[in-house]
């Protein structure tokens, strides 16, 4: 009866006498490595009653729930959530045609593309892609967008770094700002950047340690548009302040929020 090889040295002379590896006993054996993916991006489902989705670039998944059963789940990332638990992905650069798409596997829509978005993700860089606007349920297609998250080259360990990203198909740019609850700061509130757009993000902005009670404004405008009270900035850490929702609401799922990323 023939056994299979199992010894290593067995096996080490079996490879010797075929030629598949060199038998110089001082050579490093070089292994081909697979290119690293360089580029990171975030996915959210911002659109407004949107179906949960899971994202794609191409036709490759990226992000999905995870499953006991051992099959599909049906839940994807539903609105108001990021997916992969908000951690980046590890991309190759390159061009890409990045969807969400219906996650229910018990519809015969499943696996349906409800945006299209073309993007091009750069090497070493880092990316958040946004569902975003009114999901129009006849058409089964929602807004898309894509912003570039600028990592500093250098950054200050002592502060925060806060951005802002407008994903609110109807309001009008907006500045966000953030103020100390701490009452012995007696600073003004921080403009975390400049008035942003919708599809738009504000740059990086360096904030102090400490525990903030958050306003978005219209330009030209005193009266407070959303609000977000009692959010920690540590530190050492960076943060994506995201606005979603739909200005008509004043209550509900729907009704206008900031949501809280860390970015790393």
């Amino acid at each position: 009866m023939t056994r299979p090889i199992n010894h290593p040295r067995a096996l080490a002379a079996l490879l010797c006498a075929t030629g598949i590896v060199s038998c110089d006993k001082n050579t490093v054996q070089q292994l081909p490595l697979a290119p690293i993916p360089a580029a990171r991006i975030l996915f959210f489902n911002f659109g407004v009653s949107a179906p949960a989705v899971n994202f794609y670039a191409d036709q490759t998944k990226i992000t999905a729930i995870s499953s006991s059963s051992g099959t599909e789940s049906p839940s994807g990332t539903a609105y108001g959530q990021a997916g992969n638990g908000a951690i980046y992905s590890a991309i190759m650069p390159g061009q890409y045609l990045l969807t969400g798409r219906i996650a229910d596997t018990t519809s015969n829509v499943h696996n349906l593309p409800i945006d299209t978005l073309h993007a091009t993700l750069g090497d070493g860089k880092a990316y958040s892609f946004y569902l975003s606007g009114v999901y129009d349920a006849t058409a089964k297609q929602v807004d898309a967008f894509a912003v570039e998250d600028p990592i500093p080259a250098q950054q200050d360990y002592s502060v925060a770094y806060v951005r802002f990203v407008n994903a609110i198909y109807n309001a009008n740019p907006m500045t966000l700002y953030a103020k100390n609850t701490d009452t012995t700061v007696t600073k003004d509130s921080i403009a975390v950047g400049g008035a942003v757009g919708y599809k738009a993000a504000g740059p990086f902005t360096a904030v102090p340690n400490g525990v903030y009670n958050l306003i978005t404004r219209y330009t030209g405008s005193n009266r407070s548009v959303i609000t977000r009270a009692n959010l920690s900035f540590i530190r050492g850490h960076m943060y994506t302040i995201g606005a979603r929702g739909d200005t008509t609401r004043t209550s509900g799922t729907f009704a206008p929020a900031l949501d809280n990323t860390p970015n790393q």
